[in-house]
């Protein structure tokens, strides 16, 4: 009896570490699952916000990635709100513009109204930079830090060279914010390809 005892022992402790081997990789392969759902959570809303301006997909998602993480119901400090992190004024120009009667600022949190006025507003920043060898970067600068600070970084080569507007800008943080907006837009270019023209 004695020797039973032991031999379910000594099999319970050999399946003791596949045991949490398993729970180890359930628990993982849960979060990468929970994680990759919620990236992907928007893609139908962000695609038709692009589509609808002609703008890039990637880029449109790697902005939502950046400011909200896929998070609709965000908000900051600054009266930000939704997935694209949308101020009053500019909600409010986009809704002038698609003449959208009865708006109040609190519409984004839809996130279909979020990602349209985001990608309205963000279009008419990629036009403000046309003499720009790569006007992305001026866009996303003034879509971080806003106007007054871009005007203030592109003097001289930096109005029209984007690496030297980069490293003109006095805010690291606004650099950074660039920088990992346009690595992740190459992240999604397999599933939102460049618009054609």
């Amino acid at each position: 009896m004695a020797s039973d005892g032991r031999s379910r022992e000594t099999s319970r402790r050999k399946w003791l570490p596949l045991l949490v081997l398993f729970l180890i990789a359930d628990a993982v392969g849960g979060g990468l699952y929970y994680r990759w759902r919620r990236e992907h959570s928007q893609d139908a809303v962000i695609r038709a916000a692009a589509t609808r301006y002609g703008m890039d997909g990637a880029l449109v998602k790697a902005v939502v990635w950046r400011e909200s993480w896929f998070d609709s119901e965000a908000r900051g400090k600054a009266g930000e709100i939704g997935l694209m992190q949308i101020r009053e004024p500019a909600a409010r120009e986009w809704a002038e513009a698609e003449r959208i009667v009865g708006f109040q600022h609190e519409h984004i949190l839809d996130p279909g109204s979020n990602t349209l006025a985001g990608t309205w507003y963000l279009a008419k920043l990629l036009r403000r930079y046309p003499q720009a060898d790569d006007p992305v970067p001026y866009a996303l600068a003034d879509y971080n830090a806003g106007r007054g600070h871009v005007l203030r970084w592109d003097q001289g080569a930096a109005a029209t060279n984007s690496q030297q507007f980069l490293a003109q800008m006095t805010f690291p943080g606004t650099r950074r914010y660039i920088e990992t907006v346009v690595k992740r837009r190459e992240r999604y270019r397999e599933e939102f390809p460049p618009p054609t023209p």
